[in-house]
């Protein structure tokens, strides 16, 4: 655990505001009465595992229309389902990085679910601190947001960081399963 973790920014950069961008994010945006939503869901996911393959080679200099899909995509809950199980131990750095950029870059509207992903992953690293503080990030944009109140549950019952894990994995085949058939 590295002790700079608390001073961590996960605060918005000025990209989150930038009227083009917003609207690329937005052009993403899932809308769960779509005729074509399965479509849009394996799109997402894939999108997910794409961008964290660019995110490896590329960290915050990767295709910001790439970057914008995924934010976009994750307004549906299953492909922020699928994104909560896409990364293991070998990939777990890489998704550290993309989540905690893509949390600094979301536009109004589109944070708390990429909070919620980098939430999880502080929550696995053992920083149950910083974790919080993504929480409070995803309840500031969306209020409501039920994987929030669900994590705040989760992590303020004490539940160890690697049966948090076991699940996560025990859980994306299934999630997986759902998207692509």
């Amino acid at each position: 655990m590295k002790a700079d973790n608390e001073e961590l920014s996960i605060e918005a950069l000025g990209l989150s505001q930038e009227a083009g961008f917003i609207a690329l994010v937005s052009a993403y945006y899932v809308d769960e009465d779509s005729s074509i939503l399965p479509a849009l869901q394996q799109e997402g996911a894939t999108a997910v595992i794409d961008l964290s393959v660019e995110f490896e080679k590329f960290a915050t200099d990767s295709q910001p229309e790439h970057v914008a899909q995924v934010i976009g995509r994750l307004s549906d809950i299953q492909v922020r389902d699928f994104a909560l199980g896409s990364h293991n131990r070998d990939s777990f750095e890489t998704y550290w990085g993309m989540w905690h950029y893509l949390l600094q870059i979301a536009p109004v509207g589109f944070v708390a679910p990429v909070a919620c992903l980098f939430a999880t992953l502080a929550y696995e690293r053992g920083d149950t601190a910083l974790a919080y503080r993504a929480l409070d990030r995803a309840t500031a944009d969306q209020p409501a947001y039920s994987l929030t109140i669900l994590l705040r549950r989760v992590f303020g019952s004490g539940w160890p960081a690697g049966a948090f894990a076991a699940m996560r994995v025990e859980l994306h085949p299934k999630v997986t399963a759902g998207i692509f058939g």
